[in-house]
């Protein structure tokens, strides 16, 4: 089997129902959210379907009003206490089939599959003493009750000294092999705010290499802890490097500081996560009406240039088949994206609080590229071309990647950027 660091050479690019459907998500929704994804982003790249969290619950978002996860509630679960997905909302996994039917239809569309996890055993299976697959011991012997999540009621989290809690982590990604899943979002570990975490990170990358099968694992939720980057970097794929994000100015400002703490962490098949891309049509499973988003075009312009100029995973968290038009253009500039395969060595080499510069190198061609950024009011934003000479760009001319327009900027000390906006440049 191959190194887990080849499971995703580049940075994974795909759907996650988290940011619309909240909790809710039903078989349905995924499978016309899969549809549209191959027939409309699948040649640009984007090939992860992720269904989030609590795909095991019965009536989520019943009680959205008190509980955005209803506390002791019921769950699907099989005689080892292993989570299956609701037949509620997931009428294929019926029969014993449980996520499998889903991750066919996915595979036969040319996409792959995937699933979010909570961190540790269910509850519902330690109050019940049931077994383990491969162990004598039961989940009440390995789940530690003093160990839970802060905002989510369902687990328990490890004790992985114990006997039969790594045969617990083996059983779940051998089920999941069986089903076809390539990609593990696990929550409630990236910042390891329990003593456990982080060594059930490293159960997390055991099972899966004893699964034989390439699942990508990614941990939730940030920010992520740069002094355990090794740690990060030797078992797992991508790891949030922020909590939730969303559409908000005030919440993408700082992601530039992160990138640059994690700027010299980026490598094949290892990618700081700025996590979801927060555009078209949100929020439906939070207020039962949802949203658009918040940003502006030229906000979402940033967002874009910079997560695809870092290098960070891509996943979508808009309805995509509500999209407009100019977010699918936003989603579909292959000359952008192209940064996320043929790139490398992206550095932060300038900023304050007005603007800030980024570099990096085309791998494909001798090239550059410079990202400008205003954080402020629309105007001329000056270049800081010492520093970018420094880097190794030499020449001052270019194209602009998402309005494609030749960019001439010989003799010239400052590029026009519109407020909050980016220019993105292609260095010849």
């Amino acid at each position: 089997m191959k190194d887990k660091n080849k499971f995703a050479v580049t940075p994974p690019m795909g759907w996650n129902s988290y940011d619309y459907y909240d909790t809710s998500v039903t078989e349905e929704q995924v499978k016309a959210n899969v549809a549209y994804m191959a027939e409309n982003l699948k040649e640009y790249g984007w090939e992860y379907v992720v269904v989030d969290i609590e795909w095991y619950s019965y009536d989520t978002g019943s009680q959205r009003e008190k509980y955005q996860y209803i506390p002791f509630w019921k769950v699907e679960m099989d005689e080892y206490s292993r989570l299956l997905p609701c037949e509620q909302k997931f009428p294929s996994a019926k029969g014993g089939r449980g996520g499998q039917p889903l991750a066919d239809y996915v595979h036969d569309l040319g996409l792959k599959f995937g699933i979010h996890i909570m961190r540790g055993i269910p509850r519902n299976a330690a109050h019940a003493h049931t077994a383990i697959l491969g162990s004598k011991m039961r989940a009440n012997d390995i789940a530690d009750p003093s160990n839970i999540c802060q905002w989510n009621p369902d687990m328990y989290g490890i004790r992985p000294e114990a006997e039969g809690a790594q045969e617990y982590y083996d059983s779940i990604f051998a089920l999941y092999a069986e089903w076809g899943v390539d990609f593990v979002k696990c929550d409630d570990i990236c910042r390891m705010d329990m003593p456990s975490a982080k060594k059930e990170i490293e159960m997390l990358h055991e099972a899966i290499m004893k699964s034989g099968r390439e699942i990508v694992l990614s941990l939730s939720p940030g920010p992520a802890l740069v002094e355990e980057a090794w740690h990060y970097e030797t078992y797992a794929n991508m790891w949030r490097i922020t909590d939730d994000f969303w559409d908000k100015w005030e919440l993408l400002l700082p992601m530039f500081y992160r990138c640059e703490l994690w700027q010299d962490h980026v490598r094949e098949g290892c990618f700081p996560d700025c996590d979801m891309l927060t555009l078209g049509r949100l929020g439906k499973g939070f207020d039962g009406k949802g949203w658009e988003c918040n940003f502006t075009k030229e906000e979402q312009k940033t967002m874009m240039t910079l997560w695809c100029i870092f290098r960070s995973p891509m996943m979508i968290g808009a309805e995509l088949t509500l999209l407009d038009d100019f977010t699918k253009s936003l989603l579909t500039n292959r000359e952008v994206l192209g940064l996320l395969k043929h790139s490398e060595g992206a550095r932060q080499i300038y900023r304050d609080e007005k603007r800030v510069i980024w570099c990096s190198r085309d791998t494909s061609e001798e090239k550059y590229y410079l990202a400008v950024f205003n954080l402020s009011k629309a105007g001329e934003v000056e270049i800081p071309w010492e520093r970018v000479e420094n880097y190794g760009i030499v020449e001052r001319k270019g194209v602009e990647l998402w309005s494609g327009e030749s960019v001439e900027l010989d003799g010239k000390e400052s590029i026009f950027v519109p407020e909050h906006g980016a220019k993105l440049l292609k260095m010849y």
